[in-house]
């Protein structure tokens, strides 16, 4: 991590061991920065007053190491972040004002995307931050976890069968939901099918209908034009006098005969005047018959316009035309027989969902019983981590209960709430002393018990946790001596399984890290780039005979740190 600014660091970096990195310090030189640089990266909130007095911001940078298919990797892909070099880079900034931004992979993100990961990189514990296992969920996956396969076959059939249960459900629910919305729907088809088939439309008929309409509306004046059509072309008899197209044509032709065979082309248009003549009496006909057959009846226009009524209401609501409406009937009575086969497929889902939820009951009471056993032996295998932690007389147990729920599962002959991991709610209690009731850890002990609690969980199950990285802050606060040089062995074996950090006091519990930084003020009360330095050989003595003694240079202080050190080899 590079740390700019943020309360006495004037600008660090800290590079922390892949196994047990131990930072120490003077009181006050600002060791408990590096907690908060982490906190800040890990979606923390943000303080205008973590920013160093003069700065217009604090920047904090990290550099994490993730594997492919890592889940962490996985959620930060989806919110748009890159690796470089096979790390992702996050970084947060907290401006004097207080504003905060945060950039995941070189994108910029929410700082909420930042604390979705942090349950999956870091687990911290301190005096102030006791998160991780204070929650009720990483409690029942911390036992679930030491229980091994014992809880894990029963809780993945547990899981497949609520999987099934859901999905089921699900669509269950969906149907018996639409069902109401498909019976209403089917008695609106119903309704407009049988309204349809009241009329009985035909293809076209709205057509037909409008042209005879037409018609019979204008019957007078159809017949008064078609008569003196007829008489313009074929005559009047009432007028024999008269002169029409007929006759006119006849006249032509007749005389054009006469001298035809003078001339050819005369001839030609004698023919032609001869068509016209045929054309003009086939007209004549026609002109009579549609005089003769036109029917202005009034009755018929009445029965027309009612029919031509009773299609335009159904084109009101079926379709633009009468073809629109036959065409809307065939596919509405297609829908209705899709419609009317739900009650089938409700009867089936009903009776799986049923028995799924008798199978989910037994899995969940052989998961239940897993549990419970898991957890006796959990607990007693930390509570003997505590009497080698200052807490002798400590004892830790589990509270596993359900929660009674008339819509849940039933599991020894009550019906109980259930979720994708079971009907369990497993609750980590701890007894400090003698004659104390067993109490949620968060309310039974102070806050140097509350870490040794964790930290003997830690060690319990060291390398089942996917946690990779724990930072212990003050872990050791209130132990000295040789509890002090157990809880340095009991990191040193966890982090051999994850990386460790532990900000401390204790030599006991820095001589057993695989590094050692440094975190030292300059004259002017603040921390350089140089002012976080990692300790090797002479230096590292030096800072162990501080601590245990308050003297860097006093003979006993160092025998006795070189003799830390030598004990910390002896145990690696």
């Amino acid at each position: 991590m590079r740390i700019r600014s943020l309360g006495v660091i004037d600008d660090a970096v800290v590079e922390l061991s892949p196994g047990f990195t131990a930072v120490t310090g003077e009181t006050g030189a600002g060791k408990t920065m590096v907690v908060t640089s982490l906190g800040l990266l890990l979606g923390g909130r943000a303080d205008a007053a973590l920013v160093r007095i003069g700065a217009e911001k604090a920047v904090v940078e990290g550099r994490i190491t993730v594997s492919a298919g890592d889940s962490v990797l996985v959620r930060a892909e989806e919110a748009g972040a890159e690796l470089d070099d096979g790390a992702l880079l996050i970084s947060r900034t907290v401006s004097a004002e207080g504003r905060s931004r945060a950039h995941l992979g070189g994108r910029s993100v929410p700082v909420g995307v930042l604390a979705e990961l942090a349950d999956e990189l870091v687990a911290v514990h301190g005096q102030t931050d006791q998160q991780g296992l204070l929650k009720l969920n990483r409690q029942r996956q911390a036992l679930d976890r030491y229980a091994g396969d014992a809880v894990a076959v029963p809780l993945a059939k547990y899981t497949e069968a609520y999987r099934r249960l859901r999905s089921v459900s699900v669509e269950l629910d969906e149907i018996v939901t639409r069902a109401r919305e498909r019976a209403q729907e089917a008695d609106m088809l119903r309704y407009g099918l049988d309204e349809i088939a009241g009329v009985e439309p035909r293809a076209g008929e709205d057509v037909e209908l409008a042209e005879e309409a037409e018609r019979l509306g204008h019957a007078e004046a159809l017949s008064s034009a078609a008569t003196a059509a007829h008489a313009a072309v074929a005559g009047n008899p009432e007028d024999p006098e008269g002169i029409d197209a007929a006759t006119l044509v006849a006249g032509a032709q007749r005389a054009l005969e006469a001298v035809r065979s003078y001339d050819p082309a005369l001839a030609a248009l004698a023919d032609r005047i001869g068509e016209i003549g045929i054309l003009l009496g086939d007209v004549a006909g026609e002109l009579a018959g549609y005089a003769d057959d036109l029917d202005a009846d009034p009755l018929r226009l009445s029965a027309v316009e009612e029919r031509r009524a009773a299609l335009t209401a159904l084109t009101r609501k079926y379709g633009e035309d009468v073809a629109a409406v036959l065409t809307w009937a065939e596919q509405s009575a297609a829908r209705l027989t899709e419609l009317d086969g739900d009650d089938e497929r409700i009867d089936e889902l009903t009776a799986e969902r049923d028995a799924l939820r008798a199978e989910l009951g037994g899995l969940a009471q052989a998961l239940s019983d897993a549990r419970t056993e898991a957890a006796e032996r959990f607990a007693a295998a930390v509570t003997a981590e505590l009497a080698s932690l200052a807490m002798p007389h400590a004892r830790v147990s589990f509270a596993i209960r359900q929660t009674e729920d008339p819509d849940g599962v039933e599991v020894g002959g009550r019906a109980v709430a259930y979720g994708p991991s079971g009907v369990d709610e497993v609750e980590l209690l701890l007894a400090p002393h003698p004659g104390a009731p067993p109490r949620p850890i968060a309310k039974g002990a102070s806050g140097g018990e509350l870490s040794r609690v964790m930290l003997a969980v830690e060690v319990v199950f060291a390398g089942t946790d996917p946690v990779p990285t724990y930072l212990f802050d003050e872990v050791d606060a209130g132990v000295g001596g040789k509890a002090a040089v157990e809880i340095g062995r009991r990191l040193a074996r966890l982090a051999k399984t994850a990386q460790v950090v532990v900000v401390t006091h204790l030599p006991q519990v820095a001589a057993f890290a695989d590094r050692q930084l440094l975190v030292e003020k300059t004259n002017d009360g603040s921390v350089t780039r140089s002012g976080v330095k990692v300790l090797e050989g002479e230096e590292r003595v030096r800072e162990l005979s501080r601590m245990l003694a308050g003297q860097e240079d006093s003979e006993t202080a160092r025998a006795h740190a070189e003799e830390l050190l030598a004990t910390a080899r002896a145990d690696a």
